[in-house]
């Protein structure tokens, strides 16, 4: 007989709005947005796109998630990529939310 733990699958998601100023173009927005989402897959393993306000030249919204089996974890990986954005990329942060949920 074989004993089956319960370990929880907890996905945690950022949702990112932020004016980017001084651009002239969309061109110039779409590599800003690719750079942050690129540095979010790649440093934080995690997924990340553009899900709102395409269409707006200086605003942009980003969402990303992460699936782990601590919602704590999951929160504090987000905050970290959070802080790596207002660090290095130009842009005006709007509002941000990160919220986890256990499945």
């Amino acid at each position: 007989m074989y004993i089956i733990a319960y370990i929880p699958m907890v996905v945690s998601m950022i949702q990112i709005i932020f004016e980017i100023p001084d651009i002239d173009n969309i061109k110039e927005k779409r590599r800003i947005i690719k750079s942050v989402t690129e540095k979010m897959r790649r440093r934080f393993k995690m997924s990340a796109a553009e899900v709102d306000l395409q269409d707006s030249l200086s605003f942009a919204q980003i969402g990303g998630a992460l699936v782990s089996n601590s919602g704590a974890y999951g929160e504090t990986v987000l905050r970290k990529a959070f802080d790596m954005i207002e660090k290095e990329t130009p842009v005006r942060i709007q509002d941000m939310s990160i919220h986890s949920e256990e499945f």
